[in-house]
C-alpha cells in the first residue's frame, strides 16, 4: 500500500489537469465529456473525504432509530422493513429528521452548490 500521494490526492490531481490544462484546449463534445468527467471526480473526492463522516453519522441515526445492529446497509434494510410493517410510521418525526439529515449529507457530497439542498438543510 502506498501512502504518498493518497487516493484522494490522486483524483483531485487529475481534476484539477482536466479543469485547469486539457479543459481550455478542448471543444465541443470533447469538452462536454472532460467537464463530465471532472465533476464525477470531484464527486469521489468529496466521498473520500466526506463519506466516511456522514455514513457514520447515517448509521448513528440509523441505529437510534430502529435499535438495531449492524451495517449501515443492514440498518438502512431494517428501516425499510420497519416502515413496511407500521412499526415506524411515515410521519414520525424521528424519521423525517433522519431523511433531511441523510439528504443534506448525500446532497453535499453529489452537488454542494445545489441551493435548494442549502435552503432544505438550513
Amino acid at each position: 500500500m502506498m501512502d504518498q500521494p493518497s487516493v484522494l490526492e490522486l483524483v483531485e490531481a487529475v481534476r484539477n489537469f482536466l479543469e485547469q490544462r486539457a479543459l481550455p484546449e478542448l471543444k465541443g463534445h470533447t469538452r462536454f465529456h472532460a467537464r463530465v468527467a471532472a465533476n464525477a471526480l470531484g464527486i469521489v473526492a468529496r466521498e473520500l473525504a466526506e463519506g466516511p463522516t456522514a455514513f457514520n453519522r447515517e448509521a448513528a441515526r440509523l441505529t437510534a432509530l430502529t435499535g438495531g445492529k449492524g451495517s449501515r446497509e443492514e440498518l438502512n434494510r431494517l428501516l425499510c422493513r420497519m416502515i413496511r410493517e407500521g412499526e415506524i410510521a411515515l410521519d414520525d418525526p424521528r424519521l423525517t429528521a433522519h431523511l433531511e439529515a441523510t439528504i443534506t449529507d448525500k446532497i453535499a457530497i453529489d452537488q454542494p452548490g445545489y441551493t435548494g439542498g442549502k435552503a432544505a438543510g438550513s
